[in-house]
């Protein structure tokens, strides 16, 4: 009794301490009389938590302290705190899941520190006195990286490499055998496929296919003429004359029928088999045995089939040539009056010397011809670069030595467009195998000024390209 009446003295020293505390005391009953009503079990839970932290710190603030322990104050306040530490909130509910965090990866269970081991911050366990190693950066791909992802992205879908050339050959064939029949007269030579698809110089699609068509002449009866000494004066481009008329009349030569002017006319032999395709040949029921759906084209000046396929639809563009005296001449006269024309393809020339050269040296220009061409495919301003002109621009560079190698693929890549952009400045590309044509001379000034252009911002940046 002599204690609690001199704990409750010392209370009333206190300035009424006591009577506030029995007050917080009957108002904590009062709550937690009520709590399970007000805020349910688990809110009544955490609320007597509470109390009985808070009124255990008051107590203890207002117990006598032992004279003779100096720390006692200290480990007072410290069990206090600890004591508030049963106030805890309650536990939040799992986020949702959201999709994009599923390509996250998981966090591994952290094992247990092992003795003689330090924790880094990152929580990751290591040797006591090892190097710290920073994680590195992500690294960004280099040029020669990208152009090597991005090659692989051109390979021509397998089922297209096989399906496409075999259905081609079948169309081949069958107007072949149509002609024979159809225009014994004409000496037609054996049909054959060319492209890059068969040349492994196609991108993206096998999409289309030229089937060639040979004249077959007599180099007793016909020479060739230059076009610098025609009124288009383009060296490019040839006429095929017909001689010695007063010995050979016409009639000699069964292709005297598309003679005009004494010059065999690329235009009439090709408004002939343009009637023959569109008009004659019964192209549903080919269509029917090799099991697609062929449709000439009619409005097109060129011959050119369409073809539909369950898997594929291709292109097939016809060409007469004519090849004489070591030259190829296609029947693809330029637009105008003039009808005589023959163009000079170096088509398979160029594929020879490229596929030679890095036979040579273990090159990358066909790597470097398919990646140039099938950015040019992709880029509608840069369509009428692609092919031909590429080759030649690699061609000229390939003269000088340098290091064509794989390795190096960045470094030519970046040099063809630096040349690309030189000629385009003047306008002027010479062929490879006949300096005096200008392959730029069938370009508008508008697309060679468009073309330059975006060639120009790409020399900075290539990876625009890609």
């Amino acid at each position: 009794m002599a204690a609690f009446w001199q704990q409750r003295g010392r209370r009333q020293e206190n300035g009424g301490l006591g009577s506030v505390i029995d007050g917080l005391g009957s108002v904590f009953d009062v709550l937690l009389a009520n709590a399970r009503l007000v805020l349910g079990v688990s809110g009544a839970a955490v609320l007597a938590i509470a109390t009985l932290a808070v009124k255990r710190l008051i107590d203890r603030a207002t117990s006598p302290r032992d004279e003779g322990d100096p720390k006692a104050e200290q480990k007072s306040l410290e069990e206090s705190w600890q004591d508030l530490t049963l106030i805890k909130t309650p536990p939040k509910p799992p986020k949702k899941q959201r999709r994009e965090d599923l390509s996250e990866p998981l966090l591994s269970p952290a094992r247990p520190l092992v003795p003689g081991e330090a924790r880094d911050p990152r929580g990751c366990s290591a040797p006591l006195g090892a190097p710290q190693v920073q994680s590195s950066p992500l690294r960004c791909l280099t040029l020669q990286e990208k152009l090597l992802s991005h090659s692989s992205q051109l390979a021509v879908p397998e089922i297209q490499v096989s399906l496409v050339p075999q259905l081609a050959r079948s169309i081949c064939t069958q107007l072949q055998n149509f002609l024979r029949s159809k225009c014994p007269e004409l000496p037609f030579g054996r049909f054959f496929l060319s492209g890059a698809l068969l040349d492994g110089l196609e991108v993206l699609a096998a999409d289309h296919i030229h089937l060639m068509l040979p004249v077959t002449l007599d180099t007793g009866l016909w020479s060739l003429i230059s076009g610098e000494d025609t009124v288009v004066r383009n060296p490019q481009h040839w006429m095929i004359k017909r001689i010695d008329l007063g010995y050979f009349p016409r009639g000699c030569s069964p292709w005297d029928r598309f003679i005009v002017g004494r010059y065999l006319s690329s235009n009439v032999l090709n408004e002939t088999l343009h009637k023959l395709l569109v008009a004659s040949i019964n192209w549903p029921a080919i269509g029917g045995l090799l099991g697609c759906a062929i449709y000439p084209d009619v409005a097109s000046r060129e011959l050119k089939l369409e073809v539909k396929h369950d898997q594929v639809e291709l292109s097939i563009t016809l060409f007469p040539v004519v090849e004489m005296e070591d030259k190829v001449l296609l029947a693809v006269p330029p637009e105008g009056l003039v009808e005589n024309l023959w163009l000079e393809s170096f088509y398979r020339a160029e594929v020879s010397r490229v596929k030679e050269l890095d036979a040579g040296d273990s090159g990358a220009r066909q790597l470097c011809l398919r990646i140039l061409n099938g950015v040019c495919r992709r880029q509608p301003s840069l369509h009428k670069l692609g092919g031909s002109p590429v080759t030649h621009v690699i061609l000229h560079l390939s003269d000088p030595a340098s290091d064509w190698a794989e390795e190096s693929l960045a470094d030519r890549f970046q040099q063809v467009l630096e040349e690309l952009v030189a000629y385009l400045e003047k306008g002027v590309l010479p062929s490879y195998f006949n300096p005096k044509i200008n392959l730029f001379s069938g370009l508008l000034e508008e697309e060679i000024d468009e073309m330059g252009f975006v060639l120009y911002r790409a020399m900075s940046e290539p990876e625009l390209l890609l």
